[in-house]
């Protein structure tokens, strides 16, 4: 049941000292408590009655409230009034009067009363914000930790669903062109034998059907390069630049420069870092109009640095950049893996991406 005009204390939620400092810094904080209230009564009973430390039992008041609650720092004031006026009947003070020292203590212990419901009440204000910092906190930290599940499920689910597309590209579509293309170009024999006017229509059918058939094949292979092993990085970036040469019929080129290094095979951090070039250098063709793209990695100081730089008509003013999809989700495969993503329109045209990873001293 709480006294009223007071909060009730719970364990040491009152005070400063913090529930890690434990009961023995507690303690000794009582102890230098009931010193300064003999000190400060002792002072007082030598200076004699014509000088007033009452002010100074503040001190001590405070320290009892900080050090062990409301109901410490009650006792604390009725010790300071008793040892105050009894000093001062010890000292020889006159009262003309009984009612006067009682008046007195009675207003002296009203001022120390009063310091201890201010104090108390300060440290129960200042614990109850400690309290819900300390529950928006953790309840801030559990919605990041969902959503970085979430994002983590959905780029999962987004490279399962791209690796099953790439296998039904190649497994499905390539072989069902494929037969599709026997079989006009059987026909076109069969005109040729013939001689029939649309020989050449059919071999040019057949000429089409073969195209899309390395067109689905390319694209197959894209989709299919979705798990990329801590070592073959660099392998798989020459791979795409050479295919995104073929079938785009652009200069793209990968340039591997300074040491290998081994990358963890933990987040997916090759495939995140591969995603991420395979994107800029996509946007650099299709919105782009690039026709030299130039793709980097670069490992020093501690960093692997991977640079896309093209000569297209790169990124449109800030102002009419829009959403960019394509950006954020580049930039979000960075921030899963720790690394930072940056791209700007160059002054001489075209635009540079750059994702720079810092390295552990492991790797």
């Amino acid at each position: 049941m709480n006294t009223p005009g007071f909060i009730e204390r719970p364990e040491s939620a009152m005070s400063l000292v913090s529930s890690e400092a434990g009961p023995k810094l507690r303690r000794q904080l009582t102890l230098v408590t009931c010193a300064l209230v003999l000190v400060i009564g002792l002072a007082d009973f030598k200076l004699g009655t014509e000088v007033s430390l009452q002010i100074f039992y503040f001190l001590p008041v405070a320290l009892a409230v900080v050090a062990r609650g409301w109901k410490f720092g009650v006792g604390v004031s009725v010790a300071c009034v008793t040892i105050w006026v009894a000093g001062d009947l010890a000292a020889g003070a006159r009262y003309s009067t009984l009612i006067v020292p009682v008046w007195n203590a009675a207003i002296a212990l009203t001022t120390y009363i009063v310091l201890v419901w201010l104090l108390s009440s300060l440290l129960r204000l200042q614990h109850d914000l400690e309290e819900r910092v300390r529950q928006r906190t953790a309840a801030l930290a559990n919605e990041i930790t969902e959503r970085e599940r979430l994002e983590k499920s959905i780029l999962e689910i987004t490279e399962r669903e791209r690796r099953s597309i790439g296998h039904d590209l190649h497994d499905g579509l390539s072989q069902h062109l494929t037969g599709t293309a026997i079989m006009g170009q059987l026909l076109a024999d069969r005109l040729h034998k013939r001689a029939a006017e649309e020989t050449n229509d059919a071999r040019k059918i057949v000429d089409l059907v073969k195209a899309a058939i390395d067109q689905t094949r390319h694209m197959a292979k894209g989709l299919l390069l979705a798990d990329i092993d801590a070592e073959g990085l660099p392998s798989a970036l020459l791979e795409f630049c050479s295919a995104t040469t073929e079938q785009f019929r652009v200069a793209c080129t990968f340039n591997n420069q300074g040491p290998t290094v081994s990358l963890p095979s933990e987040n997916g951090v090759s495939s995140h870092l591969f995603r991420i070039a395979q994107e800029a250098v996509r946007n650099a063709v299709r919105h782009g109009g690039a026709k030299h793209i130039d793709v980097s990695l670069r490992a020093a100081n501690r960093c692997l640095t991977l640079v896309v730089k093209d000569d297209g008509a790169g990124l449109p003013p800030v102002g009419q950049r829009g959403a960019g999809l394509g950006l954020r989700i580049m930039a979000h495969r960075a921030q899963m893996i720790g690394a930072t993503f940056s791209i700007e329109r160059l002054s001489t045209g075209g635009t540079i991406g750059e994702c720079r990873l810092p390295l552990t001293p492991h790797e």
